[in-house]
C-alpha cells in the first residue's frame, strides 16, 4: 500500500553531480553531519545510473522516468543524422519529453531550478529557472522569466555556470575557482530558495564533478598518480563537508515540512588511463586512411584523412566508448551489408571486449548493444556503447599516440572517469524513512516525487516508487 499523506509535499532536491555513495555513506560519514542525518531519519542507499553514466543524459533520465534511448540521447554530442561529421551538442533542446517540472507546473505547482543539466536555453516553466553548466555565459538569455537575469547579476554579477579550465595542471588556481563557483552558486540558490514561491525546487551542483575529476589523484591510493602528502590531499574531503554545510543551510531554510531528496546522476572512480579507439580500429583492419595520421603527432579524428570507402568502424571519444558502423544505404559511403550488420556488429563487440591491458591483462570491458539496454532506441544511436576496463579507462578518440594505450588524456589532466553508482537520501518529515535500500535506479526519482506531491505518476514512466 502506499502511503499517503493528508497534504501533499513540497519537494526540496539537491543534486550533486557524480557524489559517490562510498564517500558519502563510509569513507566520509563522520564528517557529513547534514547529510548523515538526514539518511538517520530517511531512506537511502545507491542510485544505479543510466547507460552511459554520464552528466548528459543521466538527469534527463532522471527526471523524465525515461532511458536515454527514449529520450534519444547518448551522450554530451550526438549525430544529427548519417554522415560522418554532423555531431551536435545536446543541451536542453535535445530533450523533447517532459520532465518532473514540467509535469509539475502543469498541475498549477510553482517550480525554482538552478542549474539542473540540459536546462539551457531556458524554456518557460511555471515558476523560476536558471540555466546550467552548458550556458554560454551571463550574455546569454539563462533565466525564465527572461527578467530574472537581472536580478540574478545584481545578486551575483560575477555568476558561473561551472568551472572554467578544470582540466589543468594547475591545481592551486582550479581549487580556487570552483570555491568560487560554488559560493556564488550556493547565494543564488539561498536568495531563489527564500525570496521566491515554490512548490518544488532543484538545483544540482557541478562542482562535485569538477573536485574528482581536478583532484581525484590526491585522494585515492589506488590511483597510479597518487601522491602521498600532497597539499591537495584533503581538497576531495574538505569540498564534500563544505557542500555537507550548504545542504544543512538549505534544508533549515527550506522549513521542516519540506521532503528533501539528495542525490547524485553517478559515482566515481579512478583513471587509470585511456585506449585509442580510433588507433585499435585503424590497427586492426576496421578503419582506414588515405594518408595515415602520423605517430607522435596529436590528431583529432575529425581533422584525419579517412578513407570511407574502406572504413567499416570509427569511434567518438569520452568517459565511454561510442563506436559506428559504415552502414551499406546508411552512411554515405557505407561499405557493411546490411544483411551481414548484425554478424560484424557481434565480431566488432567480441574483439573490443577482448582487448586486453597495456601488461597483457584482462580489462573486464563490458560492450552494449542499444536495442538490448533500452526501451526503444530514437534518433541515431552509436552501434556499439563501450565501457573500457570498468570504466577505469576512457576512450580515446584521438590519433597519432603510436599506441592502443595512452596515460595522457588527450582533452587534459583527468584524475577519474564515472561510476555506473551514484546515492540518494530520501527524507520525509512526517514518515519514516525505510534506512538503507537497495536496487533502485535513477528513473524512479522523477515518479517518487510525484507521488509525494500528490500527482498522478504517467504510465509511460520507466520507474518505481522508492519507498
Amino acid at each position: 500500500m502506499v502511503f499517503r499523506r493528508k497534504k501533499p509535499a513540497r519537494v526540496l532536491v539537491l543534486g550533486l553531480d557524480c557524489a559517490s555513495p562510498d564517500l558519502v555513506f563510509n569513507q566520509f560519514r563522520d564528517e557529513l553531519p547534514n547529510l548523515s542525518r538526514l539518511a538517520a531519519g530517511g531512506t537511502w542507499g545507491e542510485l544505479e545510473s543510466c547507460i552511459p553514466c554520464i552528466t548528459i543524459p543521466a538527469w534527463s533520465s532522471m527526471m523524465s522516468s525515461r532511458d536515454p534511448g527514449v529520450l534519444g540521447c547518448y551522450g554530451f554530442r550526438n549525430r544529427a543524422d548519417y554522415s560522418y561529421d554532423n555531431l551536435v551538442t545536446a543541451n536542453g533542446s535535445a530533450i523533447k519529453h517532459p520532465r518532473l517540472w514540467d509535469m509539475i507546473g502543469a498541475a498549477g505547482r510553482e517550480v525554482a531550478l538552478i542549474g539542473v543539466p540540459q536546462t539551457y536555453p531556458p524554456r518557460p516553466v511555471n515558476g523560476h529557472l536558471v540555466t546550467d553548466f552548458l550556458t554560454p555565459g551571463t550574455d546569454s538569455a539563462f533565466t525564465y522569466p527572461a527578467i530574472f537575469k537581472q536580478e540574478v547579476l545584481k545578486l551575483a554579477p560575477d555568476y558561473a555556470f561551472d568551472v572554467k579550465g578544470f582540466r589543468t595542471d594547475n591545481k592551486a588556481g582550479l581549487l580556487r575557482r570552483l570555491l568560487d563557483m560554488t559560493e556564488v552558486q550556493h547565494k543564488l540558490v539561498r536568495h531563489t530558495l527564500t525570496s521566491k514561491p515554490w512548490d518544488f525546487f532543484m538545483t544540482v551542483n557541478i562542482g562535485v564533478d569538477r573536485a574528482h575529476h581536478g583532484f581525484w589523484r590526491f585522494h585515492d591510493p589506488a590511483h597510479r598518480l597518487y601522491e602521498p602528502g600532497s597539499p591537495f590531499a584533503s581538497a576531495i574531503r574538505d569540498y564534500y563537508r563544505l557542500v555537507d554545510g550548504f545542504i544543512g543551510e538549505l534544508v533549515e531554510l527550506a522549513g521542516d515540512d519540506v521532503t528533501v531528496l539528495v542525490v547524485s546522476d553517478h559515482g566515481v572512480t579512478r583513471m587509470d588511463g585511456g585506449i585509442c579507439v580510433n588507433e585499435w580500429l585503424w590497427r586492426n583492419g576496421w578503419l582506414a586512411f588515405k594518408t595515415p595520421p602520423p605517430d607522435g603527432q596529436l590528431t583529432r579524428f575529425e581533422d584525419a584523412d579517412v578513407d570511407w570507402s574502406r572504413t567499416k568502424a570509427w569511434s567518438s571519444g569520452g568517459y565511454y566508448g561510442r563506436i559506428f558502423l559504415n552502414v551499406e544505404g546508411r552512411e554515405p559511403q557505407g561499405i557493411i551489408p546490411r544483411a551481414a550488420y548484425a554478424a560484424v556488429r557481434d565480431d566488432l563487440a567480441a574483439a573490443l571486449a577482448a582487448i586486453p591491458g597495456p601488461q597483457g591483462e584482462r580489462l573486464n570491458t563490458t560492450v552494449f548493444q542499444p536495442e538490448a539496454i533500452y526501451r526503444q532506441v530514437n534518433n541515431i544511436a552509436p552501434d556499439l556503447l563501450v565501457y573500457f576496463g570498468g570504466l577505469h579507462w576512457r576512450s580515446v578518440g584521438s590519433l597519432g599516440h603510436d599506441a592502443v594505450y595512452t596515460f595522457e588524456n588527450d582533452t587534459g589532466p583527468d584524475d577519474a572517469n564515472h561510476a555506473p553508482l551514484g546515492m540518494f537520501i530520501l527524507y520525509e518529515p512526517h514518515r519514516r524513512g525505510a534506512g538503507r535500500v537497495v536496487r533502485h535506479q535513477l528513473m524512479d526519482v522523477a515518479p517518487t516525487i510525484l507521488d509525494r506531491m500528490g500527482l498522478s505518476v504517467p504510465p509511460e514512466m520507466q520507474g518505481r516508487l522508492i519507498g
